[in-house]
C-alpha cells in the first residue's frame, strides 16, 4: 500500500499489473493501485504474451523467473549485478536439466558504486 501513494511510482499506477498465483483471492488485491489481474497458470502468461499489451516485466521473484524460463517464456533478461558474493540464497537460474540457452548482449552499463546493468536477449 505504500507504493501506490508514492510519487516515485506514480507512472506505474495506471499500467496493467498481473499477479501469477494459484492461491491469491481477488479480495486480497490492494485497492487503488490500478488495474490488476490474477493469472492462474503459465498458460495464462502464454495468452498474455500473445496480446497487444507490450512488454511484461517480472519484479522481485526469482522463482517465477525460473519457472517462466523453464517454460520458454522469457525473451529478455534485465540484470543488475551487485559486487557482493554470497555463499547461499536463491538462484536466478534453474537447476533443471535443460538445453543450453544462448543470450545476446543488448546493453550494458557500469555505475560508480560497482553495480553493472546487463540486458540480454534470449536467442531462439
Amino acid at each position: 500500500p505504500i507504493w501506490r501513494d508514492s510519487d516515485d511510482h506514480a507512472a506505474y499506477k495506471e499500467l496493467p499489473k498481473y499477479v501469477l498465483s494459484t492461491t491469491l483471492s481477488e479480495d486480497a488485491l490492494v485497492e487503488g493501485w490500478g488495474p490488476t489481474t490474477i493469472l492462474r497458470s503459465a498458460d495464462d502468461v502464454v495468452e498474455l504474451k500473445k496480446s497487444e499489451g507490450g512488454a511484461i516485466f517480472i519484479h522481485g521473484s526469482a522463482e517465477l523467473a525460473r519457472r517462466l524460463s523453464e517454460a520458454g517464456l522469457i525473451d529478455r533478461y534485465n540484470l543488475l549485478l551487485f559486487p557482493v558474493l554470497l555463499g547461499a540464497g536463491k538462484g536466478l537460474f534453474s537447476k533443471a536439466d535443460m538445453d543450453k540457452q544462448m543470450l545476446t548482449l543488448r546493453e550494458s552499463a557500469a555505475y560508480p558504486n560497482g553495480i553493472v546493468k546487463l540486458i540480454y536477449d534470449v536467442v531462439r
